[in-house]
């Protein structure tokens, strides 16, 4: 039976995906033939490469990640760099398979074949479960149900699908593939990329330069519960599109902060900014200034720490100081 997804288009979605797709134009229109672009899409595929392994639990950091896809040898376990490398692949793999219009089992077992290789701790890599398995409290479909459950959902995602806004048919492919839990493991990883194929299927982000996992892994509490508040709300969808359309538009906003940033920033050295830095640039947008308590107090972080991140915004002529060290104020430059 072909999956039927039930949710409502609330006026508060609708907007959220009208101011999508403005941002969506804006970001589109100023992408268009310029030089700085790849090392854009390698700092996006970075952060998403860090973002959904980290929700899982992986350990390295954005810079740790980064010397991972450059071929550094760090000193951690081969387990957690090999989850890394699997999902730089698997992105790899989605950017080459973006013009796919169909996707079959054998699409979605070998991308997760792809991301969980040698890091599975229990089942095998690109076939269905054969057990139970439980996602916290939530217990998924048995195993016998499985085929037969990606049948109707693969079946929907080709032919009901494009009826929809790809802001919304994204949304709907991330919770239906966590909802049914295919594999013994690796599903979230799985499901995310999955979610990010069909916006690139659809053409939604042509050029690869956002991340919407980093969105997700920033809050995972949050990200949780509205995946567990569409099962509480008897499968109904609402809440969830609506928090993935927030996700998607705070997204945006920062692709256009760093498409800003990276424009701003030619002919000095290259900046790949922290989530921290683009908060407190939004912080500075808002406020106009600030003065280093505000900014501790802003982002909850110590004085140290303010000055880590404030530096290479100075040295990089994003932002600049007014007075002195100790009694100055940072404003956007």
């Amino acid at each position: 039976m072909r999956y039927a997804p039930h949710f409502t288009i609330t006026p508060a979605l609708l907007a959220r995906v009208e101011a999508i797709a403005a941002l969506r134009e804006r970001i589109q229109g100023a992408a268009v033939q310029l030089a700085w672009i790849p090392a854009l899409q390698k700092d996006t595929r970075t952060r998403i490469a860090h973002s959904s392994t980290a929700i899982e639990g992986n350990p390295l950091t954005l810079e740790q990640v980064r010397a991972v896809e450059a071929g550094e040898v760090l000193a951690v376990p081969a387990r957690v760099r090999r989850e890394v490398v699997n999902y730089f692949a698997a992105l790899r793999h989605v950017e080459k398979q973006a013009a796919k219009k169909r996707l079959a089992h054998e699409d979605v077992q070998r991308l997760h074949r792809i991301i969980a290789g040698e890091v599975m701790d229990q089942g095998e890599a690109g076939r269905y479960r054969s057990i139970r398995v439980r996602v916290g409290e939530y217990v998924p479909p048995p195993p016998q149900d499985v085929p037969i459950l990606m049948s109707g959902f693969l079946e929907w995602w080709e032919k009901d699908s494009p009826a929809l806004s790809p802001v919304l048919s994204s949304a709907i492919v991330h919770y239906q593939f966590e909802a049914i839990h295919p594999f013994a493991d690796g599903n979230g990883r799985t499901g995310r990329a999955l979610a990010l194929w069909e916006l690139y299927r659809r053409g939604f982000d042509s050029h690869h330069i956002f991340s919407v996992d980093e969105f997700y892994w920033e809050d995972r509490p949050r990200y949780y519960a509205a995946l567990q508040a569409v099962r509480q709300q008897g499968d109904d969808l609402t809440s969830w599109l609506d928090y993935s359309a927030e996700g998607l538009q705070q997204t945006l906003e920062r692709a256009w902060q760093r498409i800003q940033q990276f424009s701003g920033s030619r002919g000095r050295a290259k900046l790949v900014l922290r989530p921290k830095q683009e908060q407190l640039l939004q912080l500075l947008r808002a406020r106009g200034g600030l003065s280093p308590r505000e900014i501790w107090d802003g982002l909850s972080i110590s004085k140290q720490g303010a000055m880590d991140l404030l530096r290479p915004l100075l040295k990089a002529g994003l932002i600049k100081r007014l007075g002195t060290l100790k009694h100055g104020r940072y404003i956007l430059k």
